[in-house]
């Protein structure tokens, strides 16, 4: 089996042309989490499989490290459009990319290097319209009262954090901090992760507010563990920011691995991601 090694920000994961590779669905899993391990395999935080698709130009099949299936990640597909788009399976600058039942809208944001003898360049960025932000509790989903969980009380262990929870295709805990880049959250993540208030498990991004335009962020994500950055977290993050009034509705999210712009667009209500997108490596397995 072929693959390409890819990262939005540090946010690597293993790709897979599902139009020439096929393996069998029930095999997957197990072949996730060896090849995800980052010391007896390739190393990653998970795996996506980019296949045909009858409702999209493209489908992302993604999978966490721990083999189990995920709905979206905001790094994963700015890579497959780069990965399409590089590899020739598309000729156009804008494409939809269908994950777990919904569609996407990317830019490609092409760059011809020097030298580079394809005159159509590569792919550098990727704009993703990554839909509206659920905010009902069940539609999340989070065991809650009301329609909106924003800046609400959760006990993890003896202490109280504060949470407000979107999903973006994926459910997210967004706690507001103050030195995030000393938190623990190898320690707290996972009783985030694994809280009985969170039906299918959750992502959780610790943020702190910089000002009113600029935000630091960590993660936790479910099934991965702390990651360099997580592009549905980073749109949770800027919707939370506004629900909450600590920012404007344009927020650069800075994450270990780099940074995101993150838009909301309140009248049409929609969230649009821009970042890098970055092949690492080829290999055969």
């Amino acid at each position: 089996m072929k693959f390409t090694k890819m990262q939005g920000c540090g946010n690597d994961y293993i790709y897979v042309n599902g139009f020439r590779e096929h393996i069998p669905e029930g095999e997957k899993p197990e072949l996730v989490r060896r090849l995800s391990d980052r010391h007896f395999g390739i190393g990653s935080d998970g795996m996506i499989f980019i296949n045909p698709s009858d409702e999209a130009d493209f489908e992302m099949e993604m999978y966490n490290a721990d083999g189990t299936r995920a709905e979206m990640c905001g790094n994963g597909i700015r890579c497959v459009g780069k990965y399409v788009y590089d590899n020739g399976l598309t000729d156009s600058d804008y494409i939809s990319v269908i994950s777990a039942g919904k569609v996407k809208h990317l830019e490609l944001m092409t760059e011809k290097e020097p030298g580079q003898p394809d005159m159509r360049g590569s792919v550098k960025k990727v704009r993703v319209n990554m839909g509206s932000p659920i905010l009902k509790p069940d539609l999340i989903p989070v065991e809650a009262a009301g329609d909106r969980v924003v800046d609400e009380p959760l006990l993890v262990g003896e202490k109280e954090y504060r949470m407000t929870c979107v999903s973006m295709g994926n459910p997210h805990a967004v706690v507001f901090a103050r030195d995030v880049a000393g938190m623990k959250l190898e320690q707290i993540g996972p009783a985030f992760e694994n809280h009985v208030r969170f039906p299918k498990r959750t992502n959780t991004e610790f943020v702190e507010v910089l000002d009113r335009k600029t935000c630091f962020m960590r993660v936790w994500e479910r099934g991965s563990g702390e990651t360099l950055a997580c592009g549905t977290g980073c749109c949770a993050v800027a919707v939370a920011c506004v629900l909450n009034d600590l920012t404007g509705p344009e927020v650069t999210v800075k994450v270990l691995g780099g940074e995101l712009l993150i838009e909301w667009d309140r009248e049409a209500n929609l969230v649009y991601m821009t970042g890098p997108a970055v092949t690492v490596f080829e290999g055969e397995v």
